[in-house]
């Protein structure tokens, strides 16, 4: 017996069916074709890389990432799936180690004069009670190695879990900064708008004065009425569209949109910061997504080979032993001890295919996992690719709309001298200043869209620069009512007294 039980604990510690993972090569460009601009020499190695939002240089921003970090209800549920897939690591572990249960029973029981036995029992039978106190042990020995995968493809599952919750972070905070900036550049719009229509309510009030002294027609009137009603209606459509903002960002701080407010800041949106992009393989590390695909396919992986364990035998050490008897006085006497102990083998012989079927099932999973991975490496590199182009082109974009700002007001101002010397209708006025509206509108409104377009490279590129810090599970304000918060943690006999108190 000793001898075989070394020999199969040896055996054991060799064999492992499956096959063993390898990251898949994935090809990767030198360099962006898009990075001339916005690639710096040195990283920002004094912001960590969870705080990427500092850059901005916000102190709101930053608030508001802070409060949406504690009480973001999503985030909250990507933390409890990763707890869950950690905890599934420790029960996948727990089949290494041996099992033992008291299963004690008290019963009243009548035994059978016929029921088979060694010598007549002459219509011998037994009526009363039994008193039985085993203990069941049993120990599967991982013969093949099926444990063990179950195990790693356990531990992927964590990991997977975490980079998944790093990327409901990552998402999270790049949500809110987004909502954040455009606020902000409607909040300029709104500015601009509400000038507008303060001026215009001044050329109304002109026209008005010019139509009862005979100098002016009620055409001119008509028309600057439309223009102050146009103002107007672009104000209260532009309110709309940040009221809903606000309410997103509160949704995102995990606060109720009744309570939150965030006051207006027209000030002017600075210039989108630089941004240390790095080369295309740094990108594989940074990002959260690509990181839990490439967990996701080594969980796969193993997988094919826990399934491959169920082709093989499986080999039990089991044992039963305790203490009988009919009377409860001699039950814990050496006379009522019983037990017995050995292994049991269970040979797999038909299934009706269902082994097999099992086995391609895990062969598919883990190519549609690796064609996710795959995806998830190109996506990373478009996401960059796309936020690059955007900052570039937006940049060029904002240069030739300040210029032709730069036009409108001088155009505005020409247009409103020659109306009041006369030489020019009221139309060429309003046309003018329309224009400049315009012009100013397209301004802000590329401020917020260049700041929001740094916002999407650095999601693009993972969160951050500095690879150097391990991944932390954010802290979060605990939910009272969450059953895994400290609150619940409580000793068992504090939990049995809490089952018989009364409400």
């Amino acid at each position: 017996m000793r001898i075989l039980i070394s020999l199969l604990l040896a055996t054991s510690a060799i064999a492992q069916v499956g096959p063993d993972y390898e990251r898949p090569e994935t090809v990767t460009p030198p360099n962006y074709k898009s990075v001339i601009r916005w690639r710096e020499t040195r990283p920002l190695d004094s912001l960590p890389k969870g705080d990427w939002w500092r850059v901005y240089g916000d102190a709101k921003l930053n608030v508001l990432m802070e409060r949406a970090t504690a009480h973001n209800q999503t985030l909250k549920a990507a933390v409890a799936r990763f707890d869950q897939a950690r905890a599934g690591t420790g029960i996948a572990r727990a089949a290494f180690f041996p099992s033992a249960d008291i299963n004690a029973a008290i019963t009243t029981q009548r035994t059978s004069p016929n029921m088979p036995s060694a010598f007549p029992l002459g219509g011998l039978h037994y009526v009363g009670p039994s008193y039985n106190v085993p203990i069941d042990f049993t120990w599967e020995l991982d013969l093949w190695g099926k444990i063990r995968r179950q195990v790693e493809s356990a531990r992927a599952d964590a990991s997977a879990a975490a980079s998944l919750m790093q990327n409901v972070l990552l998402g999270m905070h790049a949500d809110v900064a987004t909502n954040y900036f455009r606020i902000r550049a409607l909040d300029g719009e709104l500015q601009t708008v509400r000038a507008a229509v303060g001026w215009r309510r001044q050329a109304l009030d002109i026209a008005r004065a010019r139509v009862k002294a005979g100098a002016g027609s009620e055409l001119e009137q008509a028309q600057a009425e439309t223009e102050v009603a146009t103002a107007e209606a672009e104000v209260s459509a532009l309110q709309n569209q940040r009221d809903q903002l606000e309410n997103g960002i509160a949704l995102l701080t995990g606060t109720n949109p009744s309570a939150f407010r965030l006051g207006g800041n027209a000030s002017f949106l600075p210039t989108p910061p630089g941004i240390p992009v790095g080369v295309p393989t740094d990108l594989l590390e940074r990002r959260p997504d690509v990181a839990a695909a490439e967990r996701a396919l080594a969980s796969a992986t193993a997988q094919i080979g826990v399934v491959k364990g169920n082709f093989f035998p499986s080999i039990k050490l089991i044992g039963h032993g305790g203490y009988l008897s009919g009377d409860s006085a001699n039950l814990f006497e050496v006379s009522s001890l019983n037990w017995n102990v050995g292994p049991s083998i269970s040979v797999p012989l038909m299934s009706g295919g269902k082994n097999r079927a099992a086995a391609e099932r895990s062969r598919a999973a883990h190519d549609e996992a690796l064609a996710n991975y795959r995806q998830a490496v190109l996506a990373s590199f478009s996401d960059v690719e796309n936020a690059l182009a955007a900052l570039r082109n937006l940049s060029t974009q904002a240069e030739a709309q300040h210029r032709a700002r730069d036009s409108a007001q001088k155009a505005a101002e020409i247009a409103h001298a020659r109306y009041e010397a006369g030489t020019s209708p009221y139309l060429d006025v309003i046309e003018a200043n329309r224009s400049l509206l315009a012009t100013q509108r397209a301004c802000a409104t590329l401020a917020g869209q260049r700041l929001i377009a740094s916002v999407s490279l650095i999601k693009a590129l993972g969160g951050g620069w500095d690879q150097s810090l391990p991944v932390t599970v954010p802290v979060a304000t605990a939910d009272p009512a969450a059953r895994g918060s400290t609150a619940e943690k409580k000793g068992f006999f504090t939990k049995v007294k809490g089952w018989f108190k009364k409400d």
